[in-house]
């Protein structure tokens, strides 16, 4: 379910923060499933407890996320908030980069076109 590059030059941490997210978005995890504790989802897949931590964290942060004191941690509710989120990211993202192939002398024309 969750597959972390660790050649990757992007921080296992962040990889680990979009996996979730992309198993929240496919339906792989929903609304109030439990999470792996942090050190079952750490031993898993073999990385430091810390940066597991550091992961549920900033999902806590991200609000996809949501601790219950000695219960555990477990899916919000709010899974749509979490897809429109991924999608205004997204967009700004193609935004950016389609602005910088502009600078570079394409008209938005040939970039419709090269995208399809």
């Amino acid at each position: 379910m969750i597959a972390i590059d660790y050649q990757s030059r992007t921080p296992i941490y962040v990889q680990l923060v979009d996996e979730i997210e992309k198993c929240i978005i496919k339906g792989q995890l929903k609304p109030d499933d439990q999470m792996p504790s942090i050190r079952e989802l750490a031993n898993e897949l073999g990385i430091n407890p810390n940066t597991v931590k550091k992961s549920y964290a900033e999902l806590e942060n991200k609000k996809i996320i949501k601790s219950v004191s000695t219960k555990g941690t477990f899916i919000t509710t709010k899974i749509e908030e979490i897809v429109q989120n991924k999608i205004e990211t997204s967009i700004q993202v193609i935004q950016r980069e389609v602005e910088e192939l502009k600078m570079l002398g394409l008209g938005f024309e040939d970039i419709k076109e090269r995208i399809k």
